[in-house]
């Protein structure tokens, strides 16, 4: 069990594999956040129209998911960034 980086509770991976389920291929191993410290928006991507992971302490909703943004960097070669029109570094 992990304490979130957001809140320092234990994660409750069963809740929070049910809130990622919109995300492609990620599970509750693939965050340090409990579900309480993320929001999931479906239907958010760009590209895939699949859902966009966005910490709570953020306000602007990523334009790519976490799957489209690694294909991207693997296709390109440069890292998108979480939104279209500005390049993260």
């Amino acid at each position: 069990m992990k304490p979130c980086h957001g809140c320092q509770s234990v994660i409750d991976e069963y809740l929070l594999d049910k809130q990622l389920e919109p995300l492609r291929e990620l599970t509750a191993d693939d965050f340090n956040l409990c579900a309480d410290c993320a929001t999931i928006v479906a239907d958010a991507c760009v590209e895939c129209g699949g859902g966009v992971y966005v910490p709570r302490s953020d306000s602007v909703t990523p334009d790519y998911c976490p799957a489209c943004r690694s294909d991207l960097i693997d296709r390109t070669g440069h890292d998108p960034g979480w939104t279209r029109g500005r390049v993260s570094g």
